[in-house]
């Protein structure tokens, strides 16, 4: 199997990465990084062309769009909240991850049963909206609604789509306090996307198999 990972240099990208590998499978970690092997700054269209022209048309069986920023963690309403952020985040959140499957949908399609899986929050749901991190919240939930919408018309083309929200996660992003590991994270999210089909395409999934309210 051919898994194409998003942001796979850290965190939850990377522990997927290493799991995938572990596992036999063929992983594409991308990373921003413009001396690494596979390069891609998924906001960035001319990016998207350069990586797909070294795919090359090969099979992806696996799509994971898991690059994503949290730009607004510590703002305040008063006088906070720049508009270049609200920019920037829904660059990566939301355009990049259209980008990504706009860019790679012939490779998707070229597999014998292409899935993508998109890493979203459970700060996307509009059921729990506790307040702050206008931004993050916001560009998550444009995120899980491009997801649910993708898995509407993906669905004629045999594509199978998941959103998922990976837990809070010990990382640069989650932070030290936050109730999971990254190796944990990754092994629960494997599973969910080894269990995504045409049946369970739009599904909006924690980590540990839940269905995650809207």
């Amino acid at each position: 199997m051919h898994v194409v990972i998003t942001g796979a240099n850290r965190g939850i990208g990377a522990a997927l990465a290493e799991g995938y590998a572990r596992r036999g499978d063929e992983v594409t970690g991308t990373t921003r990084d413009p001396e690494a092997t596979h390069t891609l700054d998924v906001a960035d269209p001319a990016s998207h062309r350069a990586f797909a022209a070294r795919l090359d048309g090969s099979p992806v069986d696996l799509l994971i769009c898991n690059a994503g920023v949290y730009l607004d963690k510590g703002e305040t309403l008063p006088d906070g909240y720049p508009v270049k952020m609200w920019t920037d985040s829904f660059a990566t959140n939301v355009t990049g991850v259209f980008l990504t499957v706009q860019t790679l949908l012939p490779c998707l399609q070229a597999a014998e049963a292409g899935r993508i899986a998109i890493i979203s929050s459970q700060m996307a749901s509009h059921e729990r909206a506790p307040g702050g991190s206008y931004i993050y919240r916001a560009s998550k939930a444009a995120a899980l609604n491009l997801g649910r919408n993708l898995a509407r018309d993906l669905a004629t083309l045999g594509l199978a789509v998941g959103i998922y929200h990976p837990g809070w996660v010990r990382t640069d992003m989650g932070g030290d306090s936050a109730d999971i590991s990254v190796d944990e994270a990754a092994s629960g999210l494997m599973d969910r996307f080894d269990a995504l089909d045409l049946d369970s395409t739009g599904c909006f999934k924690t980590w540990d198999g839940k269905d995650h309210p809207f």
